[in-house]
């Protein structure tokens, strides 16, 4: 496959580089393989010379999807051994997610509104706009809604370059010494796999014994926004933020197009209505791949040996535990894929996090045998050629980039800032209480 080609062997050059680390002025920005793998992915996606085909893209999300759940399923194991270690950290984990669901509507909100960017700033920042709620704008607000055109905005952000913002940010704020590096690990718990990953590479470079520590928790935060953050974000998030969107919107005197309301209707009349009319940008579609058993095993086999290979680079070693390790993790992502869609309110990602966890937990059965067998596979370089592949489909999205105002760009980027901020600054609270 020659998706799988692409991402290895973006993700061995990005290994190759490695870590570096330069200061602006109090912060230390961390540069390290996640980054590289991203943005040389994204070269390689956008590119005209040899241009990356619908098809390949389409393979590029199939192998996505595996290697992000196998990436989350070693996360699991590093979470079950720890669980002992953050039982004490109960209100920390409760009042992060209040973060996660507040942060961005107290603090996004408003910077939306006084933008001037209309109705779109519901979308844009009731929530940080992962996939189940793009799926959610399209069935409630229908793809030319003002809302759907936030979502779609920040979702589409999230996906290319969410990674990359959110490890700059994590390792920005961890060199400061604002927060203490657990509470950031609590707020990389964003619902994102990609994004968390990104986090906890750059806090890991900072803060390097306590790696395992950051990585479990940022997990296991994760866990907890994946099984409640979705239905906080509808029946909570959503409410809240459509009230305090007709509050804000007469504090700045706006109306819903986003103009002043004071404005005499000539000015920008015919603008608003133009682009009130225009239909939302749509999720742009792959040629569908036919994915027969034969395929699937395929898949799982060139995701984990892409892993192993990347690993073995990144760790100087390969062992027959590492081997069998994999071979475990890519059971159970394809046992989580069956039970989500046995159950499709509950994705693969939650069940392979919780399995994992409980798998490896020191009074499961397997708890010893499994947290031995994976003691040398890491966790980030196992998830890097996926982080690859998100640069490789970057093609898809470069019209809808284009479309993309520098307005939602800011209100995107404070949206994902808010959340995650919000839930340091509250988990940070909890731990000192």
């Amino acid at each position: 496959m020659s998706a799988t080609v692409l991402s290895t062997l973006v993700s061995v050059v990005a290994v190759l580089i490695g870590e570096h680390t330069f200061e602006i002025g109090p912060a230390a920005v961390a540069l390290f393989p996640i980054v590289w793998a991203v943005l040389l992915g994204g070269i390689v996606g956008v590119q005209r010379l040899r241009p990356v085909t619908g098809s390949t893209r389409a393979v590029s999300t199939v192998l996505l999807e595996i290697s992000i759940v196998l990436f989350l399923a070693r996360l699991g194991t590093d979470i079950g051994p720890s669980l002992a270690k953050f039982t004490h950290l109960g209100p920390a984990i409760v009042l992060q997610e209040v973060g996660h669901i507040f942060g961005t509507v107290i603090l996004a909100l408003p910077v939306a509104v006084g933008l001037g960017i209309g109705r779109a700033a519901i979308g844009a920042t009731w929530s940080i706009d992962r996939e189940s709620y793009l799926a959610f704008a399209i069935e409630r607000f229908g793809v030319r809604s003002p809302e759907y055109r936030g979502v779609f905005s920040v979702w589409v952000l999230g996906s290319v370059f969410g990674a990359l913002y959110i490890s700059l940010l994590a390792g920005t704020l961890g060199s400061i010494g604002l927060f203490h590096p657990l509470a950031l690990a609590l707020g990389l718990g964003l619902g994102s796999g990609s994004m968390m990953l990104g986090g906890v590479g750059a806090l890991s470079l900072i803060y390097p014994d306590r790696a395992a520590e950051i990585t479990a928790l940022a997990a296991l935060s994760n866990l907890v926004t994946n099984l409640v953050g979705f239905y906080s974000g509808i029946f909570l998030a959503l409410p809240l933020c459509r009230r305090l969107y007709a509050f804000w919107s007469r504090v700045f005197g706006r109306d819903d197009e986003g103009r002043r309301v004071r404005t005499p209707a000539r000015t920008g009349g015919a603008e608003a209505e133009a682009e009130e009319s225009r239909p939302a940008p749509e999720v742009v579609r792959d040629p569908e791949l036919a994915t027969p058993p034969r395929v699937q095993l395929l898949a799982y086999t060139v995701v984990g040996l892409g892993g192993l290979l990347v690993n073995a680079l990144g760790t100087q070693r390969l062992t027959l535990g590492d081997v069998v390790g994999t071979a475990f993790l890519l059971a159970l992502t394809r046992v989580c894929f069956a039970l989500s869609r046995k159950l499709p309110a509950i994705p693969a990602s939650v069940f392979v996090l919780a399995l994992a966890t409980l798998l490896s937990a020191p009074f499961a059965p397997t708890g010893a045998w499994l947290t031995a067998t994976v003691g040398n596979l890491d966790a980030m370089l196992i998830g890097l050629p996926g982080l690859a592949m998100v640069g490789l489909t970057l093609g898809r999205d470069v019209q809808a980039l284009r479309r993309l105002s520098w307005k939602i760009v800011v209100v995107a980027l404070m949206t994902y800032t808010s959340s995650f901020i919000a839930a340091a600054a509250l988990g940070q609270t909890a731990l000192h209480l």
